[in-house]
C-alpha cells in the first residue's frame, strides 16, 4: 500500500537514471469516484517547482526503490500547469478538516491512501486516525507503535474514509464534506473497481456494492484477487450473491463457490437458475489446480459438415455478453473434437465452403481434465495459443482453458518463486547475524578467559 507521506520528498528519475528532483505533490481531477493521479509536482535544483503530466511522462512509482521513474529523458519533458478541475493532495487536502454530512464531527486528514493500478495511481481515501499522524512523523514510529500494541493484545487500526464518501464544500478547499455518492462508478473499468474494492474495509466495500448494477458487480468480482472474491460473495445477501454468480462466467463462479463454506455454497446454487447451477456443479466435479478445474464450459463448437456461412450465422446469434471467442471448435456427430478454426480463417473462407475442408486438424493441441494447470499454462505459452480445448479420454469436448487463466497461473508461479527467493535472502541475512553474534560472543569469552 502507498501513502502520500511516503512519497513526498522521494526522487524523480528520468529514463536514463538522472535525478531531476524530489516529489513535492500529486494532483487529481475531482470528478472521479476514485480519482487518478493526473499530474506530478516536484522540486528541481534550487527548489524550483515543476509540474508534469502523469499519464504522458510517468512510467511507474517504484515502491521498492521509493522513487518515481519517468519514461522519457529530461530533454523530452514539457512542463504544465494545474488545471481548473485539479487539486493538489498535499497542498489542498493534507491536514485539512473533514466534516460529515450531519456536521456531527470534524476529523483531520492525516495522510492520503493511494492504490497502484498498472502504471496509474488512484486516490482511495483519507487516513484520519493515529496511524496517519505517526507515519507523517516517521514510518518507523508507526511500525513500532503497531508492533508494541500487537504484543499487548491491541490492534491499532487504520481509519480510512473513502474518497467516494467525500465532497469538496467549496472550490477554495477550506473544508471537505463527507457524502455518499457513487453515481460515477460506471465510468470505471471493472479491473479498476476491483483494485479499489480490495483496499476498502468490508463495511465500505458492501456499501459500494449497493451502487453497482449486477453486471458491474459481477465483472468487478471476477477481476478481484482470489482471496477477496469469496469474502465479498459471503458478505452479500443470499439472493443477490446467487444472482451475481449466475451472471459470471461458469469457471469464475466455480472458483468462488469452491472457497465458500459448504452450506453457503449449496444454498446459493439452489437459488440460481437450474442451467447456471448445473454448469457450475460440473466444474466443481474437477479437482482444483487442474485443466478441468480452470476450464470454462462457454465455447463455440459446430459440426464438421457445416458451411462457413452457417458458422457465421451461428456466431451472429450469440448473446452480446457471450465471452470472447478465439476459436471455433469442429466436432463430429459423436461430439469428438476433429478440428479447430480461427476466426480469421473463417472470415477469409468462401461462404459455401465446408468447415471440414478448411479447419486445422493435424496434431491438435489439447488437454485432459486431470492435467496439472501448470502444464496447461506452459502449453498455451509454448504454442502461442489463445485457448486450449479440454477433452475426455474419448476425445469429446468438455471445455476450454483461455490464455488469461493460463497467464494467472504463470503469474502466481512467478510470485511464488519471488517469495521463495526473498525468504532465502532473509534466512541468509538472519543466519549471518547469528554467526556474527556467535563469533562476537566467542571473542568476548576468550578475552575474559585470557584475563582470568
Amino acid at each position: 500500500m502507498i501513502y502520500l507521506s511516503q512519497m513526498l520528498g522521494k526522487p524523480v528519475i528520468d529514463v536514463t537514471g538522472e535525478k531531476l528532483g524530489s516529489i513535492s505533490d500529486l494532483a487529481i481531477q475531482t470528478g472521479e469516484v476514485f480519482p487518478r493521479i493526473t499530474s506530478l509536482a516536484f522540486q528541481g535544483p534550487g527548489k524550483v517547482p515543476f509540474m508534469i503530466s502523469w499519464r504522458k511522462y510517468v512510467d511507474e512509482y517504484d515502491a521498492e526503490d521509493s522513487c518515481v521513474k519517468l519514461k522519457v529523458d529530461s530533454t523530452a519533458i514539457r512542463f504544465s500547469y494545474l488545471q481548473p478541475n485539479e487539486v493538489l493532495l498535499a497542498r489542498d487536502l493534507l491536514n485539512r478538516q473533514i466534516v460529515d454530512t450531519q456536521g456531527m464531527k470534524v476529523v483531520r486528514v492525516n495522510d492520503l491512501k493511494l492504490s497502484v493500478s498498472g502504471s496509474q495511481l488512484r486516490l482511495l481515501g483519507a487516513e484520519v486516525g493515529i496511524r496517519g499522524i505517526l507515519r507523517g512523523i516517521a514510518p518507523w514510529l508507526e511500525t513500532a507503535v503497531v508492533t508494541v500494541a500487537k504484543h499487548l493484545g491491541k490492534h491499532v487500526k487504520e481509519q480510512i474514509i473513502a474518497w467516494s464518501y467525500m465532497d469538496l464544500l467549496d472550490r477554495n478547499l477550506s473544508e471537505v464534506q463527507l457524502s455518499i455518492s457513487h453515481t460515477r462508478l460506471s465510468e470505471l473499468h471493472p479491473a479498476d473497481i476491483a483494485d479499489v474494492l480490495e483496499q476498502l474495509d468490508p463495511a465500505q466495500r458492501a456499501h459500494v456494492f449497493q451502487y453497482l448494477d449486477d453486471a458491474q458487480a459481477g465483472d468487478a468480482i471476477s477481476e478481484m484477487e482470489d482471496e477477496y472474491q469469496a469474502n465479498v460473495i459471503d458478505d452479500l445477501d443470499d439472493a443477490r450473491a446467487s444472482k451475481l454468480l449466475g451472471t459470471m462466467d461458469p469457471d469464475d463462479a466455480a472458483d468462488i463457490v469452491r472457497d465458500l463454506p459448504y452450506g453457503k455454497a449449496e444454498k446459493l446454487l439452489r437459488l440460481m437458475g437450474v442451467e447456471d447451477a448445473d454448469e457450475i456443479r460440473k466444474l466443481l466435479g474437477y479437482r482444483d489446480e487442474t485443466a478441468g478445474g480452470m476450464m470454462t464450459t462457454q465455447y463455440v463448437s459446430i459440426g464438421e459438415d457445416a458451411t462457413v456461412e452457417e458458422a457465421i450465422v451461428m456466431l451472429r446469434e450469440l448473446p452480446e455478453d457471450y465471452p470472447t471467442i478465439h476459436y471455433l471448435y469442429i466436432v463430429n456427430e459423436y461430439g469428438k473434437l476433429v478440428g479447430v478454426m480461427s476466426l480469421r480463417t473463417l472470415v477469409l473462407a468462401q461462404s459455401d465452403t465446408k468447415l471440414a475442408d478448411v479447419m486445422f486438424h493435424d496434431d491438435l493441441i489439447s488437454a485432459l481434465p486431470d492435467e496439472p494447470e501448470a502444464e496447461v499454462a506452459a502449453d498455451i505459452s509454448k504454442y502461442d495459443l489463445l485457448a486450449i480445448p479440454v477433452i475426455n479420454e474419448h476425445g469429446r469436448m468438455l471445455g476450454i482453458v483461455t490464455f488469461d487463466d493460463a497467464f494467472d497461473v504463470i503469474e502466481e508461479d512467478a510470485e511464488d518463486s519471488k517469495t521463495t527467493v526473498s525468504a532465502l535472502r532473509i534466512a541468509a541475512y538472519v543466519l549471518g547475524i547469528i554467526m556474527f553474534l556467535a563469533l562476537y560472543t566467542l571473542v568476548i569469552l576468550q578475552i575474559i578467559g585470557f584475563e582470568g
